[in-house]
């Protein structure tokens, strides 16, 4: 993204963004009512918001429970060592780990903090005992799991 703040939007771009933040699925016909622009205008607005970064994609959001990945666990990561070297190690092997869903570097008592999705405890059991520990670096972790998901990803508030 070329500069963070909105200061380059106007409200059209901005009724664009929440519109398909809101619903992916629009097509451009559908868009450009929304937003009372015609369509070209629309389309090339559009086009403009993914070149610039400010959209970097549409997919569709899918029921964990109804593909078989109801448990979500949240893990705490710390490391035996604060450095470049061993952040990146880190970091490019848990990029390999299709169940981790979000990797954040945080401040506080962790270092990473994992959000991941698989079946149930068992799966994670293993998870945990087969990959997890076996990561660059790992001194510790602290798992999570999650009893109710309170508010799962909300739209950006703009």
């Amino acid at each position: 993204m070329k500069d963070s703040s909105m200061a380059d939007f106007d409200r059209i771009d901005l009724k664009i963004l929440r519109a398909l933040q809101s619903e992916g699925r629009l097509t451009n016909a559908e868009l450009a009512e929304r937003v009372n622009v015609s369509a070209a205008t629309c389309h090339r607005r559009t086009q403009r918001l993914f070149d610039g970064g400010y959209i970097t994609g549409v997919r569709a959001e899918v029921a964990p429970a109804a593909v078989g990945l109801g448990a979500l666990v949240m893990v705490g990561v710390v490391l035996d060592r604060s450095t470049p070297e061993s952040f990146a190690a880190f970091e490019g092997a848990v990029m390999e780990m299709k169940e981790v869903l979000d990797c954040n570097l945080v401040a506080g008592d962790f270092d990473y903090l994992l959000k991941i999705r698989v079946r149930d405890m068992a799966d994670f059991n293993k998870l945990h005992g087969q990959k997890l520990i076996a990561l660059p670096g790992v001194r510790q972790t602290r798992t999570f799991f999650v009893m109710k998901e309170v508010k799962e990803n909300a739209r950006l508030p703009f």
